[in-house]
């Protein structure tokens, strides 16, 4: 989820790293319960106006109680999707894309062998619990309120197999804006050591083992200063798939590249968003294999032009620099590209409301 400054009430706690909200609300909430018994929600987190209530102990309690044996701490058998709400100038609270979240939670249901949920009431839980907390949206600009479905398997049983029963949970919490003070271009980190999926395996699936096999070669990245990782396939090493938090696209000669989807590579609903949009602009976009040693050579001769993140988090992070192994390619001089600014305000407007909505991508919220 995206960074950004989050105010919360002081309960003798270090003010909380703008990075992680989701996670220091929760610590907020144990503190808060471990020291008074009772947690008030914060009426100012993340600069929200809302009333705030009581959850008192033994109510907490009955939210979430698993055995320790519950399948899904041992076997992993989970998944996730992430999504936002908006609130626009007109004071209307509005989803983006939500059908597509619930399509993609079907795909991972599949593959991880947990029953499946009708699309129509994965939109119509998510419709209802956001217009319950529709106050807590943010309305400064960036902000947002993040939307974190997933599913559990929930038997206490130790074997490996499916479980029989699950649990279906929504939270929320306020976002920030992901940039502060505009749009800036990130270094990514091009991995040849580590692998996170290959095709026949769960990389298109919204499953947390994806991203736990990714956190080894994040904290090498970071260490070496870079953002994020960009991860290349698991047989051949030499083709580009995805970044640990976001699909990639390149701006090569003048047309919109981008690595083909190959059971490997999560499909974004951003990336589907971008690759929609761009088509429609009139740009060539191109769904293929894309090689490392192409991007050194489109770099060498001045074609690579624009390089850019997508993701939910962000909506567009662009791509200043990339490292592979010695080779460190500066891309459009270190800043953000033309296409990527477009893309961002295009997308940004539809989901607050500034700009025209003409394919049908939002969903309000009453």
């Amino acid at each position: 989820m995206g960074g950004g400054h989050v105010s919360r009430p002081d309960f003798g706690m270090p003010q909380p790293d703008p990075a992680y909200p989701l996670t220091e609300f929760y610590l907020l909430l144990q503190h808060a319960l471990d020291k008074a018994g009772r947690f008030a929600l914060p009426a100012l987190y993340a600069r929200v106006q809302a009333p705030a209530r009581h959850i008192y102990l033994d109510e907490a309690r009955e939210y979430l109680s698993l055995s320790p044996a519950a399948m899904v701490f041992h076997y992993g058998q989970e998944m996730f999707e992430g999504l936002k709400a908006y609130k626009g100038e007109d004071g209307r609270a509005r989803l983006f894309r939500p059908e597509m979240n619930a399509k993609r939670t079907n795909a991972s249901n599949e593959r991880l062998c947990i029953p499946k949920i009708p699309e129509e009431d994965f939109v119509e839980a998510v419709r209802t619990v956001v217009s319950v907390d529709k106050d807590w949206i943010p309305t400064e600009k960036g902000t947002s309120l993040y939307i974190r479905p997933f599913i559990i398997a929930t038997d206490a049983f130790l074997g490996v197999a499916p479980s029989k029963t699950y649990m279906f949970i929504i939270i929320l919490s306020p976002s920030g804006a992901y940039y502060e003070s505009g749009l800036a271009p990130v270094g990514i980190w091009i991995e040849d050591e580590y692998v996170r999926a290959v095709r026949g395996g769960m990389g298109f699936a919204k499953t947390g083992g994806n991203y736990a096999a990714s956190l080894i070669a994040q904290v090498k990245a970071h260490d070496d200063g870079y953002s994020q990782v960009l991860w290349l396939d698991g047989v051949e090493r030499k083709y580009i798939e995805e970044v640990g938090a976001m699909n990639i696209f390149f701006k090569i000669d003048g047309k919109i590249v981008t690595p083909m989807l190959n059971g490997s590579i999560l499909p974004g609903i951003t990336r589907n968003s971008v690759i929609t949009l761009c088509k429609e602009w009139g740009y060539e976009v191109e769904e293929r294999k894309v090689s490392v040693d192409e991007l050194l050579e489109a770099q060498k001769s001045g074609k690579l032009e624009e390089c850019f993140g997508t993701g939910t988090a962000a909506v567009i992070s662009p791509v200043g620099k990339l490292r592979y192994k010695d080779d460190v390619m500066v891309i459009s001089g270190g800043e953000i590209g033309p296409v990527s600014a477009r893309i961002y305000d295009e997308i940004t407007g539809i989901q607050g409301g500034t700009k025209e909505d003409k394919l049908g991508w939002i969903t309000f919220v009453d």
